[in-house]
């Protein structure tokens, strides 16, 4: 590994994205639905109910698409690596097929409205190819092109691909997409804004209070009276009403954009076994950039030293792609359900008022969108045939009751075993840019140095539910291992469910 990465993880996409900028929501208001988070689900949910009709606020703790949105690799596609055999064995073919439509009519829909709105947002049409290197994952592969061939999915089987990397075997799903996020969805909030909604930054709910209908508080107080209250926020934020934090668990992947004059032959590659690696082309506004992405893990159980992800993929890119430059590194974090299929509709059994979009397993570009149609059609009480597949109410008894044992079991593990772990550095022993757990004033803390030399002490206990955080040098933030829950080296709340900033120590 010759080249080095960028010292501060930065977005290519929020980079190349003029800011979006609006007020902060400074009184109580009462309106038709008021949509919680300014990523994809939120938007397009808040776009199409002031489409048709309605009143409609959206707030965003702190810019638009600061969230998963913003950092993501920007695939279209229903092709969501090897799930399909997968589905079909746990919840059916049916059940199956209906996943996959739901994905190709999200897709759809991005492209109508690209067209409609004529969106300058580099859309083009791509292929997705899920490949593997492994002798052991070919019959894997196998299995899934087959049930491609049942579910009735455009693809192909191939022994060999055009990408420059050692594979064996792989499958192609044809006709899916590719583009740049959020100059899509810029142009979906201005014409949100067109139709009357209001976006309000730098506006954190904390909560959402049920009177005969559900009022929405945010943290300087005021309140937001609604019909309906569409929680979009990633991981839901009053997550006690579905008890979400055992349903889903939080994983982290890194991304490189790199610069090189090797050929790119088109089209979207992932491959199916560990570790992930993932491989698109970026061009817009002249430039040229292929995003190497994969290095997933469980978020604070990965390597002790999280910029050895960005190690990894940077290696794979030198011999892969004779990488000449890294632009841009960032990472993102994406929540996983028992099931694997999102939660989206009415947060909890018989709730039809308070409605959520999560889990969407590292696939939000269709997920999210397809989250937005179906919220849309339960507000406006429309029949959706999507709507049972992914309530978030479904219990799926095998895997169901496998992992959400799994999930407690890992989290009072993390809970315990954070606490008793031995702590033998002192907050004097770290160098510039370094954090660690360290004993201060006789107890667990969380100590970073900057680069001024500047010390900064936090209590590691994460305010959602007591466990223990761990160092991220990657991104020098403070994560949760139990629910996914982010600070940063000062104690502010990066990603909930936590709500509440770490206690400062001077």
């Amino acid at each position: 590994m010759s080249l080095s990465y960028p010292q501060n993880s930065v977005s290519y996409w929020r980079t190349s994205t003029d800011a979006f900028s609006s007020p902060t929501l400074l009184q109580d208001r009462t309106v038709d639905a008021c949509v919680v988070g300014g990523g994809i689900a939120g938007i397009s949910t808040a776009y199409l109910l002031a489409k048709s009709g309605l009143k409609v606020i959206l707030i965003e703790a702190e810019q638009l698409f600061s969230g998963a949105t913003g950092f993501t690799t920007a695939k279209v596609t229903a092709q969501h690596g090897a799930i399909y055999d997968e589905l079909i064995r746990s919840i059916g073919p049916k059940s199956a097929k209906l996943y996959y439509q739901m994905q190709q009519e999200a897709l759809s829909h991005i492209k109508k409205n690209i067209q409609d709105l004529q969106i300058d947002c580099a859309y083009t049409n791509e292929n997705a190819y899920l490949y593997t290197n492994a002798d052991s994952d070919i019959q894997k592969l196998q299995d899934e092109f087959n049930a491609y061939q049942a579910l009735g999915i455009d693809s192909q089987f191939a022994q060999t691909i055009d990408l420059s990397v050692p594979h064996k075997a792989a499958i192609v799903m044809k006709n899916q997409g590719q583009f740049h996020p959020l100059q899509y969805l810029s142009a979906l909030a201005q014409q949100f804004t067109q139709f009357g909604g209001e976006i309000y930054e730098h506006t954190l709910a904390i909560d959402v209070k049920h009177d005969s209908t559900p009022i929405v508080v945010t943290a300087s107080g005021h309140k937001i009276h609604c019909k309906h209250a569409i929680v979009c926020s990633h991981f839901p934020f009053i997550d006690k009403m579905g008890i979400y934090f055992a349903r889903m668990h939080a994983e982290r992947s890194y991304v490189l954009a790199v610069k090189t004059d090797k050929p790119f032959p088109g089209g979207m590659y992932i491959n199916s076994e560990q570790p992930t690696r993932s491989v698109r082309q970026v061009n817009y506004n002249g430039e040229s950039l292929l995003l190497v992405g994969g290095e997933s893990h469980i978020t604070a159980r990965g390597e002790e030293e999280t910029t050895l992800h960005y190690d990894r993929l940077l290696d794979f890119a030198e011999t892969h792609f004779a990488a000449q430059e890294v632009a841009y590194r960032w990472s993102t974090q994406d929540l996983v359900t028992i099931d694997k299929l999102p939660f989206i509709g009415g947060i909890s059994s018989g709730n039809a008022d308070i409605l959520v979009a999560t889990g969407f397993r590292k696939w939000g570009m269709t997920n999210g969108v397809a989250a937005a149609m179906l919220n849309r059609d339960i507000v406006l009480g429309r029949v959706n045939r999507f709507k049972e597949l992914v309530t978030p109410s479904r219990f799926i008894p095998g895997p169901s009751i496998k992992n959400v044992t799994s999930n407690v079991m890992e989290m009072a593990k993390e809970l315990i075993g954070g606490k008793l772990e031995m702590v033998v550095r002192n907050p004097e022993d770290l160098r510039p840019d370094e954090g660690d757990v360290v004993k201060f004033d006789g107890k667990h803390s969380g100590a970073y140095r900057d680069l001024s030399g500047q010390l900064h002490i936090v209590d590691t206990t994460c305010t959602h539910m007591g466990c223990e955080l761990k160092w991220n040098s990657g991104e020098r933030s403070w994560d949760c291992p139990c629910h996914g829950s982010r600070f940063n080296y000062e104690g502010a709340v990066l990603e909930g469910p936590a709500k509440k900033p770490l206690k400062k120590y001077q």
